[in-house]
């Protein structure tokens, strides 16, 4: 089982000394069946006058840093090393009941469903797309379906890096056959959500093989999808890349929306000139946990 080491730097510059307002960070992984948190550290500078934590309704970590000092540069260091365990997904899985899509999710299921089955952004261009992936009685094989959506999307779509704030909206990411991983996650999301399906935006890592050793030393933030599946749960599928399960991601948050998972915001007082750059490093690296004899 391997251990992941991440270093996450961002540094904001400025022309000359300003002041700073709270800035809120969604940095630290989660704790999950599959995934362990082992050490997280956040170095701050200049030293905020106060940090909390808390978690959200959905048990992501959350950071609240308050300053006093004014200064030039602005820059969070954040150290995790998470203990990772790999899965997959498969049709034998799935309970019975759902391993054929349309199915309805268990009585009991469907309170914490909801707010995650709810269209997050209805157009008939869009469920015309997603009802490309059934049958033509409306019918598909649940783990099919889930699996064709997410490499048909990494086959047909074309992965860029787009630098504007926010995300595109899904009809717009169709229309132009490009998005950046979050806008992409949003055209899978609101696709699935069209079907019926109980699906929610994840941020977090991505972690990158070296190809000389298989050693793990690249990295960087990452968006992709959960879809909730009677039986196993909620599954991890990256559009982004067409791989389906949690090999290579590291969760960090898993919200209803895009807008509820940016790891780092916050306000700065001063001129519009005085921003110079914003810069963000992010490393990943791998080891296997060693074991006793």
């Amino acid at each position: 089982m391997p251990i992941l080491t991440i270093r996450h730097v961002t540094t904001y510059h400025y022309k000359q000394p300003v002041a700073f307002g709270e800035h809120r960070m969604m940095l630290r992984p989660r704790d999950d069946d599959d995934q362990t948190v082992l050490e997280s550290e956040i170095e701050i500078t200049p030293e905020p006058s106060q940090l909390t934590w808390t978690q959200d309704i959905f048990g992501n970590h959350i950071a609240i840093a308050r300053f006093e000092d004014r200064a030039s540069e602005l820059n969070f260091k954040s150290t995790m090393r998470v203990e990772h365990a790999p899965t997959s997904f498969h049709a034998t899985d799935i309970d019975d009941f759902a391993r054929i899509y349309p199915f309805e999710y268990a009585a009991g299921d469907g309170p914490g469903l909801a707010r995650f089955i709810a269209p997050l952004s209805p157009n008939p261009k869009l469920a015309l797309w997603a009802a490309k992936f059934l049958r033509e009685d409306g019918s598909a094989d649940t783990c099919e379906l889930l699996v064709d959506m997410t490499q048909t999307i990494k086959q047909t779509f074309r992965h860029m890096a787009r630098h504007e704030k926010g995300i595109q909206d899904p009809v717009r990411t169709l229309k132009l056959g490009s998005g950046s991983c979050r806008d992409l996650a949003g055209l899978m999301i609101a696709a699935l959500r069209s079907l019926g399906f109980a699906a929610r935006f994840v941020s977090g890592y991505l972690h990158l093989a070296d190809a000389d050793d298989d050693k793990f030393t690249g990295g960087n933030t990452h968006a992709w999808v959960q879809v909730y599946v009677p039986g196993p749960g909620w599954i991890d599928f990256d559009p982004s890349s067409g791989i389906v399960g949690n090999q290579n991601l590291v969760r960090v948050a898993v919200v209803h929306e895009p807008r509820e998972a940016i790891p780092l915001q916050g306000t700065w007082f001063g001129t519009a000139s005085d921003h110079l750059a914003m810069k963000i490093a992010v490393k990943v690296a791998a080891t296997s946990r060693s074991v006793s004899a």
